[in-house]
């Protein structure tokens, strides 16, 4: 069997899932920072989703810190089973929530003019968090691409 970048318990997976829990920390932070970004539900689904991934690829890497450091094997069928339905889930959470939210800050920007009304807003924050929210995103696409095609071969 090979061994596949971003693979459980290998270091490019543990990178992959601290990249993944960082960006979506930071997403969250700069989300946060923005002022009333409470009154669009999106946003309120991004910092959700966000949160979620956040906390799932801390587990992860916790684990892979913990699989490195005992040398232990990650690769069975039902930790890996597992790894698949949680990366999917929560890829897939986290791509409506980027999505969604970037559709309302087009909204915003583009058709109703209130980021340049209000300057309260805080639009450009709000863009900041979302292109985060895409990285992580998209890190965590890499991860459960790897873990499906792990799965597949074990």
């Amino acid at each position: 069997m090979k061994d596949l970048f971003g693979s459980p318990g290998k270091v490019s997976g543990l990178v992959l899932r601290v990249g993944q829990c960082l960006f979506a920390a930071a997403s969250i932070a700069v989300m946060a920072s923005a002022s009333s970004f409470s009154t669009t539900t999106a946003f309120c689904y991004l910092i959700a989703s966000m949160t979620l991934q956040g906390l799932w690829s801390f587990g992860l890497a916790c684990l892979d810190i913990r699989a490195l450091r005992r040398q232990i094997d990650l690769r069975n069928h039902v930790l890996v089973s597992l790894f698949v339905v949680g990366d999917w889930v929560t890829s897939i959470l986290s791509l409506a929530a980027a999505c969604s939210s970037a559709g309302v800050i087009v909204l915003f920007t583009r058709d109703t003019d209130f980021c340049r009304e209000d300057k309260h807003l805080g639009c450009s924050m709000f863009k900041i968090s979302i292109a985060l929210a895409f990285i992580s995103w998209f890190l965590l696409a890499i991860s459960s691409y790897v873990t499906f095609w792990l799965l597949a071969s074990i």
